[in-house]
Order: structure tokens, then C-alpha cells, then sequence
């Protein structure tokens, strides 16, 4: 669908007490806009479900696509929907993907997959809930080659999830060579981010990180990926994930990593 953008549809999310409205994106042929509180939160193109608007997703595509060979089917456990985006993705990247979603806001998932339906085939397990007590509650067999976080939104994170303890858990349900991605919205400060790669590295083999180059320095808010594995990390990434942009990339493992440890 193009032409101009206007809201194509509203729901009253009860668990914040806010509007979540879909947009037409009038610059994007089957592009929608899914926002919160009036803020945008998610960005859907379901022509192109490969193709990712918001840069911080696009980084998070790319690690998803380095945790396994390339076009093959995987399992991910996607910690935080939204606009489902990833698994969008993740279905049109690598067919026949078995994917589980966990949101805390049932009007608001039932709101994105009423108004913008997945690909064919997507084999979704949706979960209403809260991210820690459900990944305990999943099958205790259930693992994933993936697991990825998308719930910190600024200083202010749940403080039972931002934790070392929340980071290990998340590493038992992951596959021997399993992927745990972990997206931290933070202020110029990045005090989340330093207290983030210090809980993550305790529960982790390594850590690496990925963003906008000058987010490393502290200048302005943004995002920036973590990426916990359970070897050393790839040194092939770093090239990788820098090549692949969003530009201009940085990424920052092992010693590089150092500095935002604490």
C-alpha cells in the first residue's frame, strides 16, 4: 500500500494506559508505522519483510544472520515483541523457522497481528507475559538458536531483567552455539549500556558489541547491540558486522570492549 501516511488504526493498551496507533508509511510501499504514546515503535514492511527500516534492527538482522548458515531454519525466542518485526523477518530470511514471542501487553499484541498479518508459514508461539517469569515457565526442553532482548527503552530498565542472573537463564535456553542479542536504549551517559556488558559478560563467554560509531562515544542517546556468545567471539564478525552497516559501524569486542564494562 502507498500514497500518504494517516492512522489506519487505534487500540487502548490497558497494562500502560497508552494508544498504540498503526500508520501508513507514506514513503515506504507496504510500510507501517506502529506508535506508542504517540512515540514511534516499530516500523513494518509487509511487501519486504527482509528489508528493515529502524538501523538498530537492521544490526540485529545481521547478528541473526551470522548465528547460523545462512537461509537455513532456526529457533528464536524474540523477549519483547512490538510490531514483530524480526520475526518478519527471521521467517522471510529463513523459512520454516520455529519462533516463540513474549509480550507483556496482550491488547497490543493482538492489535499487530490483527492489523498486520505475519508471512505465510510463520510458525509464531505468541506468549502474554512478563520476560523473565516467561522464559521460566517454558518447556524445559525448549532451546534456541537466538534469543533476542528488545525491552530496554532508556535508563530506567526492569530491574529483575537487567541483571546477571536474568542474562544466565537466558543463556540456558540457548542452543550450545546459541546467539543471546540484547538491544540497550540508552542516554549520552550509557550507564545502562557499562552496567549491561558487566552483567552480560558474567553470564556469557564474550561479549560483543555493535552501533552507530559515535555512539561509543557518548555524546548523544541511541542504541547499541550486545551480543553474548558462548565461545570467544568471532573475530570474523567484528569485519562482518562493520561491512554490513547500518554506516557508519563500530563494533567493540574483547579489550576494545573494556571501557563499558562496570
Amino acid at each position: 500500500m502507498s500514497g500518504g501516511s494517516g492512522v489506519t488504526a487505534s487500540r487502548f493498551l490497558r497494562t500502560t494506559g497508552q494508544h498504540a496507533t498503526i500508520e501508513t508509511d507514506a514513503f515506504t510501499d507496504g510500510g507501517y508505522v506502529l506508535s506508542i504514546g504517540g512515540a514511534e515503535q516499530s516500523h513494518v514492511n509487509l511487501e519486504r519483510p527482509e528489508e528493515i527500516f529502524y538501523e538498530y534492527l537492521r544490526r540485529i538482522g545481521h547478528l541473526v544472520d551470522l548465528a547460523a548458515p545462512p537461509g537455513g531454519p532456526i529457533s528464536a525466542l524474540h523477549l519483547g515483541a512490538g510490531a514483530l518485526t524480526l520475526a518478519r523477518y527471521i521467517q522471510t530470511t529463513r523459512p520454516g523457522s520455529m519462533q516463540y514471542a513474549v509480550e507483556l501487553e496482550r491488547e497490543l499484541l493482538d492489535f499487530v497481528l490483527r492489523h498486520l498479518p505475519l508471512p505465510q508459514g510463520t510458525d509464531l508461539t505468541t506468549i502474554i507475559g512478563d520476560a523473565r517469569e516467561s522464559l521460566g515457565a517454558l518447556d524445559p526442553g525448549l532451546r534456541f538458536d537466538v534469543v533476542i532482548l528488545d525491552i530496554f527503552s532508556g535508563p530506567e530498565a526492569p530491574a529483575h531483567i537487567a541483571t546477571s542472573g536474568f542474562y544466565q537463564e537466558a543463556r540456558e535456553r540457548l542452543r550450545p552455539d546459541g546467539l543471546l542479542i540484547v538491544n540497550v536504549g540508552d542516554e549520552a551517559a550509557l550507564t545502562l549500556v557499562r552496567s549491561q556488558v558487566a552483567a552480560m559478560r558474567d553470564a556469557m563467554a564474550d561479549v560483543g558489541a555493535v552501533a552507530e560509531a559515535g555512539m561509543f562515544d557518548g555524546r548523544y542517546p541511541g542504541n547499541i547491540i550486545l551480543a553474548g556468545t558462548q565461545g570467544p567471539w568471532p573475530e570474523a564478525w567484528t569485519a562482518e558486522l562493520t561491512a554490513r552497516g547500518p554506516h557508519p559501524a563500530r563494533v567493540l569486542a574483547g579489550v576494545d570492549l573494556d571501557p563499558f564494562s562496570g
